[in-house]
């Protein structure tokens, strides 16, 4: 009984518990985000002439079963691939005043599973009535990027990267950092890491692969901002919480903010639970910052979900973590100066035997 005791320690069996609680979180949280994909609210542009058949277009589409599509309308072409292209809306049909051949503006670069959707619903209803629709991609996935898929594993590998990274600096020396300078030394390897980490992901995408097109130092910001975001959450948590904010770490990061980052799934067909999570994870605002940069020319950094609401997402992680790192480093380093009291502990056992030399 003995051995078993010693092979098993109680500390083991809270950690594997503890393993086996985030398998299965990681079961839910993929499966239930990703096994029935379908279109919820999606923006979506109606363009028709007259202004009373753009409006009835709207309705309808905006009374179909479920709520597939949030159409509005826009006044002509023009305006209906500017808003694609800044990702105010996914989608948008072209009623064709005069012949039954309507037109679906779509961009793959946003998602290749989101347009199939769009070209399915709206060719559907199109036949209903007698009508064809011919799809135009106005920001096409590169061929070299299956499913506009690239964009998202990069970011997911700079998260990775780094909350491995930060935990083998954690844990080296304890799962504790001892003194705000080691706590700051560690943040500044981090830094390192992010620069190194961010740059090499920029290149394999796009230089080394021609996976995604896009500026490689836009992609080397963003992958370095990333890796740091998270790489400071890390520690912060095993600040707070020792060895399990490892767990934490992975929690937020893999469990709940991979299958809610827009990658497999665009975030239009997620379940509202992960639609809502997805933009405020690091996963899921590198991946939409990722694609803007490769495939709608960075528009959308000036627009409502832009890299400035995006790198405001990211600076909230890293400066949160650098803050709450630090904080807690500095507050244990002042505990531990503190003399004990006198009369309890070794300080006091010291002090009566200094006091009788």
């Amino acid at each position: 009984m003995s051995e078993v005791k010693d092979a098993v320690t109680r500390r083991a069996t809270v950690l594997v518990i503890g393993v086996i609680a985030l398998q299965l979180l990681f079961v839910a949280s993929f499966v239930g985000a990703l096994h029935e994909p379908r279109l919820k609210d999606v923006p979506f542009g109606v363009v028709a002439s007259p202004q009373p058949l753009a409006e009835r277009t709207a309705s309808r589409l905006d009374e179909l079963p479920g709520s597939p599509l949030d159409p509005r309308v826009l006044p002509d072409e023009e305006a209906a691939r500017e808003q694609i292209m800044n990702r105010d809306v996914d989608g948008a049909l072209l009623v064709s005043p005069t012949g039954t051949t309507d037109t679906l503006l779509v961009a793959t670069g946003g998602g290749r599973t989101l347009a199939t959707a769009l070209g399915t619903l709206t060719g559907t209803l199109g036949e209903a009535q007698g009508r064809t629709v011919r799809t135009v991609d106005v920001a096409p996935a590169s061929r070299h990027d299956f499913n506009s898929l690239s964009s998202f594993y990069v970011v997911v590998g700079w998260c990775v990267g780094a909350y491995l990274c930060a935990s083998i600096l954690a844990i080296s020396a304890g799962a504790r950092p001892a003194n705000p300078t080691r706590a700051a030394t560690r943040l500044g390897t981090m830094t390192l890491v992010s620069l190194v980490g961010g740059l090499g992901g920029a290149l394999i995408v796009g230089p080394i692969l021609g996976a995604v097109p896009g500026s490689v130092w836009a992609l080397w910001g963003l992958g370095a901002l990333t890796v740091f975001a998270v790489g400071a959450t890390t520690p912060a948590l095993q600040e707070l919480f020792g060895i399990t904010g490892v767990g934490l770490a992975i929690l937020l990061i893999v469990i709940a903010g991979d299958p809610s980052a827009g990658g497999a799934l665009p975030l239009p067909m997620l379940p509202p639970f992960w639609q809502a999570i997805g933009p405020a994870l690091p996963p899921g605002a590198g991946t939409w910052a990722a694609r803007s940069i490769s495939y709608f020319d960075g528009n959308d950094m000036a627009s409502s979900l832009s890299v400035l609401s995006v790198l405001s997402v990211l600076s909230a992680w890293a400066v949160g973590g650098v803050l709450v790192t630090l904080l807690a480093a500095m507050r244990r380093h002042r505990r531990a100066a503190e003399p004990e009291p006198a009369g309890g502990g070794s300080g006091g056992a010291a002090g009566r035997a200094g006091s009788g030399a």
